[in-house]
């Protein structure tokens, strides 16, 4: 075979891969002007001077904590009998006027449950927002930290724990940073 005969074959292999790649590249672009227009239509694509006068001139603002003046949950629900009751104006004694606020109140929402089963945990912790509680099992004579920490938001917390030790379990929470302890709880498990 000579050598214009070769070439003769070897040019419409190349050609077919030129077309081929030309019809590619205008298939491909007709596919990213259709996705560019969509998206302006749909309001997902926008120019970046739009976002960035966004984030300049819309920012949230979050204010810092503070303490609230009353102690105690921020709820009261009036019932009836409040209504019935009398009110005098009585001077409180100099021992309720220094009176501190009250410990941290724990509750549990079973008093028995099965071997590793929940036990929730909740309470109140007046003047504790921020803070975390440890949560201590009483174990051969001593309290013992519970593999449990809760964070107090709102003045209340909830968490839950699992025992695997069976028999009465007593539960209470700690903060360490201040030393108070809660009243102890009492769940028999399995």
């Amino acid at each position: 075979m000579s050598d214009d005969e070769q070439e003769k074959t070897v040019r419409p292999v190349i050609s077919g891969l030129v077309a081929l790649l030309a019809v590619s590249l205008a298939v491909g672009l007709v596919l990213a002007g259709v996705a560019l227009t969509g998206s302006r239509m749909l309001g997902l694509g926008g120019d970046s001077t739009s976002a960035v006068d966004a984030t300049e001139n819309e920012s949230a603002v979050i204010p810092r904590p503070s303490k609230t003046t009353g102690n105690g949950p921020q709820v009261t629900l009036q019932t009836d009998e409040t209504d019935e009751i009398e009110t005098e104006d009585v001077e409180p004694t100099e021992s309720e006027t220094t009176k501190e606020p009250s410990a941290i109140t724990l509750q549990a929402g079973q008093t028995a449950v099965g071997n590793f089963e929940r036990i929730d945990l909740t309470g109140i912790y007046p003047g504790g927002e921020g803070a975390i509680l440890q949560v201590q099992r009483f174990e051969e004579g001593r309290w013992a930290e519970f593999d449990a920490t809760i964070p107090v938001s709102g003045e209340t917390f909830s968490t839950y724990v699992q025992s695997a030790r069976t028999g009465v379990n007593k539960f209470r929470v700690v903060d360490n940073a201040s030393g108070d302890a809660s009243n102890t709880v009492t769940v028999r498990v399995g």
